[in-house]
């Protein structure tokens, strides 16, 4: 399985999922025009990489503003990793946000109130 990279734009983050490490990073603003484009490989990564090793997967996310179809993909992401917890696998997330967008904060406590898997949420 190949890791992942992704450059981030002005309006897509930098993406850097790493097989060995068992790490999908997303940094950024994400607002594309197309976000299936973007997020498309990221689930797919995901995907593969649930479906052939037993390794640990931890998120570490960076997000700094999402648009709607972005939270959409976010979703999706976050429901196969909330599948892989309750096939009792290891996986986490930890969100970090900046002190001075709140809003952030907010969007990622959301997302946190539908996973059960271990969810961190901190800023820096």
């Amino acid at each position: 399985m190949n890791d992942l990279n992704i450059s981030a734009t002005q309006s897509t983050p930098s993406v850097s999922a790493d097989f060995e490490r068992g790490i999908l990073h997303m940094r950024g603003d994400s607002y594309p025009e197309n976000s299936f484009e973007l997020f498309g490989p990221v689930i797919r990564w995901v995907e593969e990489y649930l479906g052939s090793t037993d390794k640990p997967l931890r998120l570490e996310l960076e997000l700094l503003y999402l648009n709607t179809s972005s939270v959409k993909a976010m979703m999706d992401i976050l429901d196969l990793v909330e599948e892989a917890y309750r096939a009792k696998r290891d996986v986490s997330l930890r969100w970090v946000y900046d002190q001075q967008n709140e809003r952030v904060a907010e969007l990622a406590e959301e997302f946190k109130e539908d996973c059960s898997f271990p969810f961190e949420i901190t800023s820096r």
